[in-house]
């Protein structure tokens, strides 16, 4: 604080002038605030001894030696820097407290809905292993079907498929047939960009609950039944567009 006050550089402190402040600070400090006439008797002692060890005469071994200044000077400078951070700190306090935060305005019955759907209905004994294992299959029968020998001719590049537009024709094929294959959605030369379309078209239909699906056994292809009469038609949701 004396530092501050008479513009002191710190690392030139004038010990002479800060030990006389020190000690007239002493003088008429109250006697109830013994921690503060402690912390100031240490640190005037300090001061007395570094200014007792400048005034003594030097060899030239104690030339080489740390200026006694320095210790202070170091811990001094790390309570300007917590200093200034506490300052720092109350000050974002001071600016937050005058902050207020609106609450949400949304209906509790909005925020708490979910649309419950039971994956054992939906699914039947279908386990996501199945699903994996038949899909897997249907790629490995694809890419048998591909000739070695003309699959290496270059090829005409093929428009993307979209989903949606494939969704629109699994629903118009679901809708005029209560019961059938995943294979009758396939036809004979079905690309595996366009295999694998369908297929999370099927999945997208099963999520929403329009569809369900079983399996007789292991590797058999997938039953698919339509659950109600009329199919809707429902924006493809943002992981199956993305085939995630």
């Amino acid at each position: 604080h004396l530092i501050d006050k008479n513009k002191v550089n710190i690392y030139d402190i004038p010990i002479n002038e800060i030990t006389e402040q020190y000690i007239e600070y002493i003088r008429n400090v109250e006697y109830s605030d013994l921690d503060s006439m402690s912390e100031f008797l240490v640190l005037a002692s300090e001061l007395i001894s570094i200014k007792s060890k400048m005034l003594l005469p030097k060899d030239e071994e104690d030339e080489l030696d740390e200026d006694p200044r320095h210790e202070l000077v170091e811990r001094l400078l790390e309570y300007k820097m917590f200093k200034y951070i506490s300052d720092l700190l109350k000050d974002k306090e001071f600016d937050a407290s005058k902050t207020i935060y609106k609450e949400s305005t949304i209906p509790e019955e909005v925020n708490d809905y979910k649309e419950e759907i039971d994956p054992s209905e939906v699914l039947g004994d279908i386990t996501l292993s199945n699903i994996q294992k038949v899909f897997s299959s249907l790629l490995k029968k694809q890419e048998e079907k591909i000739d070695p020998i003309r699959s290496k001719f270059g090829e005409i590049k093929q428009e993307k498929i979209s989903v949606e537009d494939k969704l629109k024709e699994i629903i118009k094929y679901a809708s005029n047939h209560k019961k059938f294959l995943f294979t009758d959605l396939l036809s004979e030369h079905i690309s595996k960009p366009e295999l694998i379309v369908v297929f999370l078209g099927i999945l997208e239909l099963t999520k929403s609950g329009q569809v369900v699906i079983k399996q007789s056994k292991l590797f058999d292809d997938f039953i698919i039944r339509r659950v109600n009469d009329k199919l809707i038609n429902k924006e493809p949701t943002e992981a199956v567009l993305h085939g995630n």
